[in-house]
């Protein structure tokens, strides 16, 4: 019988990759800066301890059972799964983490949870971990690239989705599994990956438990095929694999052939943007335009009247995620729905010059001014965006004489072709981190992780955990 396989798979060659990366063929600005993602990663998820969602999702995970991985802020006190998605939790809570612009997917906040449960349970170095980390982001983004944005088309949120195949080659990466067994791996976490847009009806919480659920789906997946456990093998390009069954008639849309060009030569953490803003990044083009416009021209509260009209124009592909449906995003009910919505975003900038943490705070939601505004923002179609290459944005303010005054942001701060440097980042970090720490113990936490290809992995954990002392358990 002839074998319906092709004879080298998207999963063979993602095994292939990821067991014969070495962390010296990955080159030093490469390495740099993924420590410097790791480290953005961090200061969000030490800004997150004690917002209703961190504190909300340990009381349920403590309940489930104990362990000693560790939970960044917490302490080493979950089994080491649920220390995993906790982590994705923290990290993608305040929805301020990193994005691959092609892919529109947050990989890091699924790769560092999945990487440092393992790295740390199994005695792994700081390099083994990093490597691993590395592993993750390059499978990962490079799926999503070749869906051209249609996951999210479909409904679907890339970051859970797409990210539980990079963590699965990543897991399988430190647990030694040959390449046979990781292609399994990644057959098996099919059947697991998940992550739905629905969130953006309501402001539910889900979207912040997706990177987690992505980081546990890729170490079971993965230890199940090194117990043996086998999964289909086309789990990509395969009549029911990931891009048909996630993409439906979206799917002739897709590049598949993105999934593996220049792998192992051209490194996708060099595409990875960093948010300036906390706030989806669709958002970021039109928060920055009108940022611009209220230093230039001074809007304010006390301008309020004006205005009489403000355009926001947006790719098309962002549409259903931050403008509609309109209405309720003119007046969104929780920092979440705030988070996701142009109107808001872009009335708060316009007035105010700034969009931080602070303005998704209750009072920033009920601010009269805003909500006066916000309901006076539509959105157009920008008709010369470069989306995905760039989230673009433009804001046209319609003044009550009759004049016109208007900014375009053409690449959004943070992408590749605009980067944030790593100065830059480790600023954001402390922002972040001093929400919640001293200054002593975030330049603590800046130094183990930047320092981290240099030491023990566990010696990272138990400095993320804010552990004086070790309370590992062998495996």
């Amino acid at each position: 019988m002839t074998s319906l396989i092709p004879a080298a798979t998207l999963s063979d060659q993602f095994a292939r990759f990821g067991l014969s990366l070495a962390l010296r063929d990955i080159p030093h600005a490469v390495q740099t800066r993924a420590k410097h993602l790791i480290l953005d990663a961090v200061g969000i998820a030490v800004a997150s301890r004690g917002y209703a969602y961190a504190d909300v999702s340990l009381a349920a995970f403590s309940e489930l059972g104990s362990g000693s991985s560790p939970v960044i802020g917490y302490g080493r006190r979950l089994a080491l799964r649920d220390a995993a998605v906790m982590n994705g939790v923290l990290i993608h809570g305040l929805d301020f983490d990193d994005t691959h612009s092609r892919g529109v997917i947050h990989s890091t906040t699924s790769a560092l949870p999945c990487v440092l449960a393992l790295a740390d349970r199994d005695e792994k170095s700081g390099a083994d971990l990093l490597s691993a980390y590395i592993v993750a982001m390059e499978v990962s983004t490079r799926v999503a690239s070749a869906a051209k944005g249609g996951f999210h088309q479909a409904g679907f949120h890339p970051t859970g989705l797409v990210g539980a195949f990079g963590c699965a080659v990543a897991a399988a990466r430190l647990l030694h599994l040959d390449e046979l067994q990781v292609a399994h791996a990644q057959g098996i976490v099919l059947s697991m990956a998940a992550g739905s847009l629905e969130f953006l009806e309501d402001g539910a919480w889900t979207k912040r438990a997706h990177p987690g659920f992505a980081a546990a789906s890729g170490i079971t997946a993965a230890t199940l095929a090194r117990h043996g456990f086998t999964g289909p093998r086309s789990a990509y390009e395969g009549r029911f694999g990931l891009y048909a069954s996630h993409l439906g008639k979206r799917l002739d849309e897709a590049d598949q052939q993105l999934a593996t060009e220049g792998l192992g030569s051209t490194w996708q953490i060099d595409e990875v943007a960093i948010k300036p803003l906390p706030a989806c990044h669709f958002t970021h083009a039109v928060a920055d335009a009108a940022i611009a416009l209220h230093r230039e021209h001074g809007f304010s509260a006390d301008t309020l009247d004006s205005i009489k009209r403000v355009v926001a124009k947006v790719p098309r592909g962002t549409v259903e995620v931050v403008c509609e449906p309109l209405e309720p995003k003119r007046r969104p009910v929780t920092s979440y729905d705030a988070q996701f919505s142009v109107p808001y975003i872009v009335a708060t900038a316009l007035l105010k010059g700034r969009f931080t943490l602070d303005e998704l705070e209750p009072a920033a939601l009920a601010d009269p001014a805003v909500l006066a505004l916000a309901a006076r923002v539509d959105y157009e179609i920008d008709p010369d965006t470069t989306f995905p290459r760039h989230y673009t944005g433009e804001v046209v303010v319609e003044r009550s004489d009759g004049t016109r005054v208007a900014h375009r942001e053409a690449i959004n701060r943070g992408c590749a072709d605009r980067p944030v440097s790593n100065d830059d980042i480790v600023t954001k970090f402390y922002a972040n981190a001093q929400r919640t720490v001293s200054r002593s113990t975030a330049e603590q936490i800046a130094q183990a992780v930047l320092q981290l290809d240099e030491r023990p992995a566990h010696a990272l954990a138990d400095t993320l955990a804010g552990s004086t002392e070790s309370s590992r358990t062998s495996s």
